[in-house]
This record gives structure tokens, sequence and C-alpha cells, in this order.
């Protein structure tokens, strides 16, 4: 039985995905292919290259937006993510999916169309930027010919993206937990509303076979300085749900094998 996992956007909360890889890999529970959104991209790419955790973990105190992105002259983002991608070829090399030990789909949108692309082939760093880039915030990227930007519009948790892997199992990880904001009066139901339909889209949350899914409601999405929170948060999450997990993942081999 090939496992799956299925990493979800959440910009800055995306940190929280350390702690739950962390958790699964020193519980000995395989981690057969991943399909990754925006920040679950960055995260899965670095675990699919062969990065151990230690390493992942070293470089969390170091990621601030000052090395991910700078002011885009453009007319289609006030940003852009080529430092994000430079630096993705700096700790891996310019690779291609192919290189990769374990692996990796990457969810983006064709800007042109609203279709959403599983990106499985072709060279790794510029999948991952454009996965990450917020329409209308910042720039897209070409991709084999399409204009593609964040994944998340579409599909925040890409269950099927791990499915195209060949997983039989899929585990969600989800870091898009909405908080709704009463003292921020109709502003702060408007941003409820925004969180829970980009933690929808796609319906990767209720076709997951597990989820994990940290409590990072009310949490922040631009704060890197909050990483050592988040990773506890991620990492907390996935030691509540590992005797669930595992007793699941044994009722599955058992019928698998039947």
């Amino acid at each position: 039985m090939r496992i799956g996992l299925a990493l979800s956007g959440g910009a800055v909360r995306g940190l929280a995905h350390i702690g739950v890889l962390q958790v699964l890999v020193q519980a000995g529970i395989p981690i057969d292919c991943i399909a990754g959104c925006s920040a679950g991209s960055v995260l899965g790419s670095l675990f699919c290259a062969g990065m151990s955790m230690e390493q992942i973990l070293s470089l969390a105190p170091y990621i601030t937006w000052r090395r991910l992105a700078n002011l885009a002259k453009s007319s289609q983002g006030l940003l852009t993510f080529e430092k994000l991608e430079r630096m993705l070829i700096m700790l891996l090399g310019d690779i291609d999916f192919c290189d990769l030990k374990t692996p990796l789909a990457v969810i983006a949108m064709d800007v042109v169309t609203g279709e959403r692309i599983i990106i499985q082939e072709g060279h790794l760093a510029p999948a991952i930027r454009a996965s990450c880039s917020i329409p209308g915030v910042v720039t897209p990227v070409e991709v084999n010919g399409r204009l593609l930007a964040d994944g998340g519009v579409v599909d925040n948790l890409p269950v099927d993206g791990a499915l195209a892997l060949g997983a039989d199992f899929v585990i969600g990880v989800d870091v898009f937990e909405p908080h709704y904001l009463r003292q921020r009066g109709p502003i702060g139901k408007g941003l409820t509303a925004i969180e829970t339909m980009v933690r929808n889209t796609g319906g990767g949350v209720q076709r997951a076979d597990f989820l994990i899914s940290p409590r990072t409601a009310g949490h922040t999405y631009i704060c890197f300085s909050q990483y050592e929170r988040l990773i506890q948060l991620g990492r907390q999450a996935a030691q509540d749900k590992l005797p669930e997990l595992k007793k699941t993942l044994t009722q599955e081999r058992f019928a698998e094998s039947a």
C-alpha cells in the first residue's frame, strides 16, 4: 500500500508541516509520495529531494520575506518570488522532478483558463514558485507554456495530486483552519468566509483518507518570526493523531491482504 501526503497551502502557516513530517518520520510512517500546494509544495520539495528533518528544521530561522520576495516592476503583481526560486536552486540544485528521491506533485492554477494544473515533470524550482504566487499580489510564472499562479485558488489540499502519483492512502495535512474574528465585525466575517473558501477548494479536506489539522486558527500567515510556535502546532497535531493513524493503517493493510 502506497502512502501519500497532501500538504496544503497556508503561507507562513506552512511551517507547521515541518512538525507533522518530523513526527511521521520518527514514527516510521512510510511516505511514498507527496503532493503540495503553495507552502506545502516548498516543504514537500525539501523532503522529496532527500533533506533530513534536521536539515529542514535548521532552515526555519533563516526564512524571511526579504529572502523570498522583492518588489516587482510589473503590472501583474506587486511582488515577485524570483528569490524563492533562486533559494530552492541554491539548496537543491537546478533539478527536475525526475531527480527527486521521493515522487512529488505540485499544484498550480492556469491564470488564463482557471484550470488546476498538477505538475509532475520539468524543472522543479519554477513550478514551486508558480504554486506560491498569489494572483494579484505576486507575479505569475510561465511553466511549460502556461501562465501559472497559486494552486490554493483551485485545490488547497491536493489529494488528487497524491492519487496521481499512485497513492492508495492519502494523509492530508491542512494548515488553513479558519478563525472567526468576531471583534472585527463585518470585516471579520468576510475574512472568515475567504479562509473557509480557500480551505475547501478542491474538496481535499473531505476526501483525504486521514486528516491532520494543526490548530492554526488565528495564527499568522505572514510573520516568519513565529516559526517555533507553528512547528510545534504541527508536531502536536501529528502526535495527537498518531495512535489513530497507526490503527487505521493497520486496518487498511489487513483489509488489503484479506
